[in-house]
């Protein structure tokens, strides 16, 4: 059963949306409002497709069962800037989109299509989450995106069985997971699967290593293209990672195998029915193709260890997240911005939460809530982790470089995954394309 908290931060704005109890000291319930927006459409846009979309669903219909407002889910597919650029063209505008890229939602707002957030949306952001996660929603000084669904992407997936058959445990060091993964190796059973088809993923190798190496300072740096990728923190970086992609004992295939892998095939090697590989890397959402997928019981079939320390540096944690933003172009802006309000609760994190594939950067969610201690391990590390979390690097580029298949940085890392021997030649053409596509 879901625990609700019962006092929302900013709820002042929230009364004609939320009717007077969201305000009180009892329990928002459904049909608790006022239906004040009774009768209001409401189109939400986002990438969600699936038990995703299906979820969200739930957060919309809480919405509407309080509100009386009628709320769509519009799926974009993945490029979001295409799609809610076209509609806009054509008049056609959603009111509220989610944004799964900084990059993108910087794009929106110097393109003048967004509203800034009302100033209750901002007070209960204040309250309610760290404030990186405000952070990487403003842009010019103003608040246009309220982070609601985040992503933790320094996990380390593993069969249990796999470890427990080679005799190794969980690492606390990079060094020390590619020693575990050589006596895996050694025993008959590749160490990690790498989902190198899909370049997103190897983006999310380079800036774990990179962030516990070379500190978030410089992580920041990179990512706001102030410090070039031929900077000699990069080249050591892209050097550790090829200690692992050079090793075709570590990799399941090989580094053919590898670029031949997406990220549903990275997880079926290592929980599928007939396992390759002992090991994947890559965000909490493993855990949904895991379960979903191939049955496996999450902390029992498939468990995870944190991305370890690189060089003594900390432990990273790389996060990812869908940001809602309210469009000037919208048809209905009073029922957008107190939806917004309302994502901003943890009344509406709390619904997807209890759904199960999600993780909340908002810190007034009970952990309870969370459908299992795995999840709820991921969750706490997430928020624990306050403002040390640093939001996907690719993730905050220009999609030229950081989210375009078959160029920019997905093409580079493919590259240097099928031959890692020259980190400094990979360097300059990363600098090339970065410095192109921020000019542009």
């Amino acid at each position: 059963m879901m625990r609700r908290r019962t006092t929302l931060i900013g709820c002042t704005a929230l009364v004609l949306a939320l009717g007077a109890t969201a305000c009180g000291g009892g329990d928002v319930t459904a049909g608790g409002g006022d239906k004040a927006l009774s009768g209001k459409t409401l189109t939400v846009a986002g990438v969600w497709t699936g038990s995703e979309q299906k979820n969200f669903q739930k957060v919309l219909d809480a919405f509407a069962e309080q509100t009386g407002a009628k709320p769509q889910f519009v799926s974009t597919g993945d490029n979001v800037s295409t799609v809610v650029g076209s509609k806009i063209e054509g008049g056609n505008a959603p009111d509220v989109v989610m944004v799964p890229q900084v990059g993108v939602l910087k794009q929106f707002a110097e393109s003048g299509w967004l509203k800034p957030l009302s100033p209750a949306a901002e007070k209960t952001v204040d309250a309610n989450f760290a404030p990186v996660w405000k952070n990487y929603g403003t842009v010019d000084g103003k608040l246009y995106g309220l982070y609601f669904k985040a992503a933790h992407k320094s996990t380390v997936w593993y069969s249990p069985d796999a470890l427990a058959q080679a005799g190794v445990g969980q690492p606390s060091t990079y060094k020390e997971m590619l020693q575990a993964g050589q006596t895996v190796a050694d025993s008959g059973l590749a160490a990690f699967s790498v989902a190198g088809q899909d370049g997103w993923t190897l983006t999310d190798w380079f800036e774990n290593v990179y962030l516990s190496q070379a500190g978030p300072d410089k992580y920041d740096a990179l990512a706001a293209h102030e410090l070039k990728w031929t900077d000699a923190s990069v080249v050591k970086a892209l050097t550790t990672l090829g200690e692992l992609f050079k090793d075709k004992q570590l990799l399941a295939g090989g580094q053919k195998g590898a670029l031949n892998t997406d990220f549903p095939g990275s997880v079926e090697k290592v929980f599928g029915p007939e396992p390759e590989a002992a090991m994947v890397y890559e965000g909490d959402f493993v855990a949904g193709v895991a379960k979903d997928q191939y049955g496996k019981s999450i902390g029992e079939d498939a468990k995870f260890y944190p991305f370890p320390a690189v060089d003594g540096g900390t432990p990273p944690v790389v996060s990812g997240g869908d940001a809602a933003v309210v469009l000037k172009d919208g048809k209905n802006a009073d029922a957008a911005m107190a939806f917004v309000e309302y994502l901003a609760t943890p009344e509406a994190a709390a619904v997807w939460a209890e759904a199960g594939g999600f993780l909340s950067p908002n810190k007034k969610l009970d952990p309870n809530t969370y459908g299992d201690v795995t999840t709820r391990a991921t969750a706490k590390s997430l928020v624990a982790a306050g403002d040390s979390v640093r939001f996907d690097m690719s993730d905050q580029a220009p999609a030229a470089f950081g989210g375009t298949k078959g160029a920019g940085e997905w093409k580079i890392l493919q590259d240097f995954l099928r031959d890692p021997s020259d980190p400094q030649r990979t360097a300059a053409q990363l600098e090339a394309a970065a410095a192109k596509a921020y000019k542009g």
